[in-house]
């Protein structure tokens, strides 16, 4: 697996209080993990160094095998090249743990970039110089010694391994059937007004993502090709420049002779299967498909997008049965989830799986662009 590490760090006084940060990114730019670290008293040279050190070893223990190393210390990265002798002891100890760090990577490459363009590992060293100002403001300083902050993906202290193919789930926008509260299946229902807005304020949502646009393109948009989900997906796929195709494993459940019915005229016609229906996903309304017939193909897309897009983010416009069939996929949960969670229209969720088989849950019905 390959990473992008992103390191900086800072003195305020050269030397004086110092404070280092990394970020280690995936090869579609998505944040891996974040290492932030109060150094005390150091130069900024030093801080650099130590601001790389925690981004390798961060590196490592997601089980990277090759690094692009990114600072905007010139220093750092022509003396691990070797291009500039380290005269200065301090650095040469530093130096030599980088490179029994580098030792363990099958590669390593070292690059300086501006700092603009390292805004981020910079704002992590500025809080770790944050945080023990406010701890020295408020005479707390002597019960925060140097302190280390290592905020990664929550499956990093399960095990997984490896970059995760992230899926940014979002629902269609209102129709007038779901106005209504009818079932609405395979009937190819267009979006509202309402809906085309919940839409575009999805999509432009999106478009802003971290992952979403990135240097090697925008994330493809893959949706279920009906008429609601169409609408949505195009809004998105206009927005961040992607490229969309649809796919019939994304559509939603066949409710058969219960489409278009109210769950009130759903349960007065058919009340005993209607009400088995409610706590068995096996059962299947008349002429329809079962929520569980629902799990196995969206289980196979999702299969299918692993395949061909690992490590990279991917936008599904679905709707509330498939996109609930991918989070019980995440979670590893049994059919109670269909009953027990609420999907919003055009609501977000995040879910992504590593290929060592874990998975990790981020988001379930954000609708805060809709505000």
């Amino acid at each position: 697996m390959r990473v992008v590490v992103e390191a900086d760090g800072g003195s305020r006084g050269n030397p004086g209080p110092a404070g280092c940060g990394a970020v280690v990114r995936g090869a579609d730019g998505a944040v891996l993990a974040e290492r932030s670290r109060w150094l005390g008293v150091a130069t900024n040279n030093v801080a650099e160094y130590e601001g790389l050190l925690c981004g390798l070893r961060a590196a490592a223990e997601l089980g990277a095998t090759e690094v692009d190393a990114r600072m905007d210390s010139k220093l750092v990265v022509e003396q691990l090249s070797g291009r500039w002798k380290i005269k200065h002891e301090a650095l040469r100890s530093l130096a030599e743990q980088a490179k029994e760090l580098v030792a363990g990577f099958s590669g390593v490459t070292f690059e300086w970039i501006p700092r603009a363009s390292n805004a981020h590992a910079d704002r992590l060293a500025n809080e770790a110089m944050d945080t023990r100002d406010d701890a020295e403001r408020t005479g707390q300083a002597d019960a925060a010694p140097a302190t280390t902050s290592d905020r990664v993906r929550p499956t990093g202290w399960n095990g997984a391994l490896g970059a995760p193919t992230k899926l940014l789930l979002v629902r269609h926008g209102q129709t007038a059937m779901s106005v209504d509260r009818r079932y609405s299946g395979r009937g190819d229902v267009p979006l509202t007004d309402l809906g085309e807005r919940q839409a575009r304020a999805a999509a432009a949502r999106l478009a802003e993502m971290d992952g979403v646009v990135t240097a090697d393109g925008a994330a493809p948009v893959l949706a279920s090709p009906l008429g609601r989900t169409r609408q949505t997906a195009e809004a998105v796929a206009a927005a961040a420049g992607s490229e969309l195709t649809f796919h019939d494993g994304l559509l939603e459940t066949d409710f058969g002779s219960w489409e278009g019915l109210t769950f009130l005229e759903a349960a007065e016609k058919y009340p005993e299967l209607h009400g088995s229906w409610l706590g068995d996903s096996t059962v299947e309304p008349p002429g329809g498909e079962s929520l569980e017939a629902v799990f196995h193909r969206v289980a196979a897309v999702r299969d299918e997008i692993l395949a061909r897009h690992e490590g990279r983010t991917v936008i599904v416009v679905s709707h509330v049965t498939p996109i609930k069939a991918l989070l019980r996929l995440g979670l590893d949960v049994g059919p109670s989830l269909y009953y027990r969670l609420h999907l919003d229209l055009a609501s977000l969720s995040i879910v992504e799986f590593y290929p060592d088989g874990n998975a990790s849950v981020r988001l379930v019905n954000d609708i805060s662009h809709l505000a």
